[in-house]
């Protein structure tokens, strides 16, 4: 099976390039940073977060993604900077990506709207291990070394949020810049993402949080509609829906007030749930609140 993901994922190199769809997750209501630079320090607090996701359980060479991601508010919360790490490996191939974002926030409302960019850099790597089942074949495409490239793009970001409501929108891959490897490139095409989400307040215990995820490229379009309802502000259940790919139950707790905990686990609905046992997903965060710096008043005791 590894020959075969193999196979899939070098047929789409070639020496004119190809679009190439960014890691996806399922909890992607605690990775907003990666795909939205204007998302950083929108709480207010500092905050990391730690995905990992291993996709298609009992495929040999199937998807393994991590992201980390750090952000919070400077300038008194007026800016905003994050920084993104993600690595991804399938079958042959190794991805390793780094962003750096920065945003202005301005008062809109009872809420803040927040304009960012962020700088992408990009690493692939075909590590040349791939064998042929017939060895008499011969295709000028699949490396018969290790062969790696890096590129640099641009990202762009809208995000606005208050006490209950988040909107956002943006594109990454703005250049649609090309990795070479060797006699062949790897070209992104570029990528939109828009998500929504409101809180609803059901109870003082109860909180509804849905949140809808949507991601464009080169025309292909895929949604994620999820709710979770947290319990105390401790506890959370929930569940999601990916058009033409799986059905999502998450689950996960506060196990403080700074450190959090998440799981999901994906059923899928493709042709592929004849072959794969679903897909595992972690979450990890950490967030401390930032201390606002509060204006000194002097008084004279002479001019009261």
């Amino acid at each position: 099976m590894k020959k075969i993901l193999a196979v899939l994922a070098v047929s789409c190199l070639s020496t004119v390039g190809f679009a190439q769809q960014d890691p996806q997750f399922s909890q992607n209501m605690y990775n907003r940073l990666f795909v939205n630079p204007a998302y950083a320090g929108s709480s207010e607090s500092i905050c990391a977060h730690l995905l990992y996701r291993n996709q298609w359980v009992s495929y040999d060479g199937a998807p393994k993604t991590c992201v980390i991601g750090i952000d919070g508010p400077v300038a008194n919360g007026k800016v905003g900077v994050g920084l993104s790490i993600l690595t991804d490996k399938i079958g042959f191939e190794n991805t390793l990506q780094g962003k750096l974002a920065g945003n202005y926030k301005f008062d809109v409302g009872q809420g803040k709207l927040a304009l960012g960019i962020d700088l992408d850099f990009m690493q692939h790597q075909i590590d040349g291990q791939f064998r042929a089942p017939d060895p008499t074949v011969v295709d000028p495409s699949i490396p018969k070394t290790a062969v790696s490239g890096t590129a640099f793009d641009l990202g762009f970001g809208a995000y606005y949020n208050n006490d209950k409501l988040f909107a956002g929108i943006s594109a990454s891959h703005l250049l649609e810049s090309s990795v070479d490897l060797d006699n062949f490139s790897k070209v992104y095409k570029r990528h939109i993402y828009g998500m929504v989400g409101y809180n609803f307040e059901v109870s003082p215990t109860v909180v509804l949080k849905p949140m809808v995820f949507v991601k464009n490229v080169s025309g292909n379009t895929t949604f994620d509609i999820n709710v979770n309802a947290q319990f105390n502000e401790r506890f959370w259940v929930g569940a999601s829906y990916r058009n033409e790919d799986a059905i999502v139950g998450l689950l996960g707790m506060n196990i403080t007030e700074k450190l959090k905990v998440g799981y999901s686990y994906d059923f899928t609905t493709s042709e592929l749930k004849n072959y794969s046992d679903g897909t595992h997903e972690i979450m990890l965060g950490y967030c401390f609140m930032v201390k606002k710096k509060v204006p000194v008043s002097i008084k004279n005791v002479r001019f009261l």
